[in-house]
């Protein structure tokens, strides 16, 4: 024999209390008193009460879950990025889902499909591209979207990232004043704002000391091109004496290879400067100078405007938020720093 459905009118009646103190005990950040919520909990424990979500999203329109795409998880600053929001979201009432996508706008729409098809109330994506058509899509369907770490040129899209062009920047201060005046830079994939901001950065700080990169370089944001770049721009006598990574994650495989393969030192022979601080980065087996992306700083502001305009608000769309550089054993340090 099938066992009964339990209701909300069971669960009121148990507990002596309104059917609508019990909707209410059960709607995440809805208004219910603690003695209220105590004896509602007690009594669905008792009647093996559990509420149907989905019938509640049927009802009010939402689902109280948030989409996350994020293209890759190799790099290690995107596993604590997304610890960060999941814990976060899920402290404001709210369910993650995660989806993989990859870094580039022609793959993301069944995607984003699948998000729009679960009902989210809104999404994140972590650096992936959007392309206007997707987002003009969401726009119709009512979820607003938050880019992470990632910029686009269309004026309706919200986004937080760090300050890229002043980490540059700051760079090329950095090394000037470490007395290095061969100054090479393997970056960020230069079809992301990360990349050609961070270059940007550093090309025009060298300029305002009269200097520019002897090379520039893309990494793509993957360890074997920046080994292979490494291996073609340090293989040769006439060498820089330092290096600006486009991340970490990069920076890890140029170490590698300046030390291991080319047998250079570091930094006597070659300063290694890289982005992101990554846990990894304060190893003894790496000791990375590096800008540190203020990622809980990052995370906190992409909740706040995500839920802003889940609210109906209109926030702020672009946030950029200065990073930190980390001064270890990788590069030359200045008596000035």
């Amino acid at each position: 024999m099938a066992k009964q459905k339990v209701t909300l009118n069971d669960v009121a009646k148990k507990a002596g209390v309104s059917i609508a103190a019990v909707s209410r005990t059960f709607t995440p950040g809805a208004s219910v008193s603690r003695p209220t919520k105590e004896k509602v909990e007690r009594a669905a424990h008792a009647l093996g009460y559990r509420p149907n979500r989905i019938a509640r999203t049927m009802i009010t329109g939402k689902s109280r879950i948030i989409g996350l795409l994020v293209a890759y998880l190799d790099n290690q600053f995107y596993p604590t990025a997304l610890e960060l929001l999941s814990r976060q979201l899920q402290a404001q009432g709210y369910h993650v889902l995660i989806f993989m996508a990859e870094n580039d706008a022609e793959s993301t729409p069944s995607v984003l499909q699948d998000l729009i098809d679960y009902k989210v109330d809104g999404i994140i994506m972590a650096s992936v591209a959007i392309s206007n058509e997707l987002s003009a899509r969401c726009t119709e369907e009512g979820i607003p979207v938050v880019l992470f770490n990632r910029e686009q040129d269309d004026p309706d899209l919200y986004s937080v990232t760090s300050d890229n062009y002043v980490g540059g920047s700051d760079v090329a201060n950095f090394l000037v004043a470490g007395g290095h005046r061969k100054i090479a830079h393997i970056s960020g994939w230069k079809e992301t704002s990360t990349g050609r901001d961070r270059a940007k950065g550093l090309v025009d700080g060298l300029a305002e000391h009269g200097l520019e990169p002897t090379v520039v370089v893309d990494g793509m944001f993957d360890p074997e091109v920046a080994k292979q770049q490494t291996r073609r721009i340090f293989g040769s006598g006439d060498r820089p004496d330092s290096v600006f990574v486009g991340n970490d994650h990069m920076a890890f495989a140029v170490l590698d290879v300046l030390r291991f393969e080319l047998g250079l030192s570091i930094p006597d022979d070659v300063s290694v400067v890289g982005y992101d601080d990554v846990p990894l980065a304060g190893w003894p087996t790496y000791d990375l100078t590096t800008i540190r992306q203020p990622v809980n700083r990052m995370v906190e502001k992409t909740i706040a405007i995500l839920l802003d305009r889940i609210g109906g608000n209109t926030p702020e769309p672009r946030t950029l938020i200065p990073g930190e550089l980390i001064l270890r054993g990788s590069a030359r340090r200045p008596k000035v720093f």
